[in-house]
């Protein structure tokens, strides 16, 4: 019996990038073993072109960027990453095999490097735009998960990087920014960098976190609603690149481009005090600065942003919202 147009795409481009769970990507389903005292992480995000990303973008480009925004959710959660499921919606007009050869060639690069093998998937035609869902899945010790609903009044607020690059980077393609030496700001839009080094430090240290994908003031506020407190960040404390600095100088309206523009996929943490010292100590080692922006506070208020001055900046939005 002959092999369908689908299976024979899996066998060439996937198939080679199945870990064992994925029984050699045969199946319906993936079979995923958890070691005795661990749970599972268990996210999804999928990138649509005109929304997450550009056509015309490199095909290794989308499958890093659609692979590394799930890793950054398992990172955030203390998860080392065990494997993923992928979805693919390719339009009838791309010339599948050329395209699909580099998508896979850059997937393989990192499932190499973030050690997380595909496991599973699916892949259809569409009349509509590209769309990569991917379904990460990750280990992490029982109960030691790092939810976002554990912020406590008095802990410190952590960013990992730095803050606004990518959102830059948006605005510089677009065009609505000016390109000259911004290939930085380009670079972080189009390869996010998950920080999965961090997770063991998180889980040892932090009370709560999350990763910075909706922009900073945005995120952080999900993060102090969902644990009903507050919180109060210094604007001269967030760490911002030279690059980023450089536009901002220029152009003051891109500030808050940069704190509410979302595709970060840095890691906002709440560290208790006690823990300060350690946590910091423990992303140095992990080669991953971390930079104190602020604390958590009582109450349900909105979060408060304080520039150089002290006064409470107000923002037009907080955010990037699909809706």
């Amino acid at each position: 019996m002959p092999h369908s147009g689908e299976d024979d795409l899996i066998a060439r481009f996937f198939a080679p990038l199945a870990g064992p769970g994925g029984l050699g990507l045969k199946d319906d389903a993936a079979l995923l073993s958890v070691e005795p005292g661990f749970e599972l992480v268990v996210t999804c995000d999928a990138l649509v072109a005109g929304v997450h990303f550009f056509a015309e973008d490199p095909p290794d480009a989308i499958a890093q960027k659609a692979l590394r925004v799930n890793l950054s959710d398992l990172a955030a959660k203390g998860a080392c990453p065990t494997g993923f499921v992928l979805a693919l919606a390719l339009p009838r007009a791309l010339k599948v095999d050329g395209w699909l050869a580099a998508f896979a060639e850059g997937l393989g690069t990192d499932i190499a490097a973030y050690k997380c093998p595909l496991l599973g998937g699916d892949t259809v035609m569409t009349p509509g735009p590209l769309m990569v869902s991917v379904t990460a899945f990750g280990a992490v010790p029982v109960g030691r998960m790092v939810a976002r609903t554990g912020a406590c009044p008095g802990d410190l607020l952590y960013v990992t990087g730095t803050v606004g690059d990518a959102a830059l980077g948006l605005q510089v393609r677009l065009g609505a920014l000016p390109g000259e030496g911004a290939d930085h700001l380009l670079a972080r839009y189009l390869r996010p960098q998950p920080r999965n080094v961090l997770a063991s430090v998180l889980r040892d240290h932090a009370s709560a976190a999350m990763d910075v994908s909706d922009g900073l003031i945005g995120d952080l506020a999900k993060m102090m609603r969902v644990s009903g407190t507050s919180a109060e960040i210094e604007l001269a404390c967030v760490p911002v690149s030279a690059q980023a600095s450089a536009v901002i100088a220029a152009h003051p309206g891109a500030l808050e481009t940069a704190l509410t523009g979302g595709d970060d996929y840095e890691i906002l943490a709440c560290v208790p005090p006690r823990n300060a010292a350690a946590f910091e100590g423990g992303a140095a080692l992990a080669g991953m600065a971390v930079t104190r922006i602020g604390h958590v506070m009582k109450g349900q208020a909105a979060p408060r942003v304080r520039d150089a001055s002290g006064a409470i900046m107000a923002f037009g939005r907080v955010s990037y919202s699909h809706f």
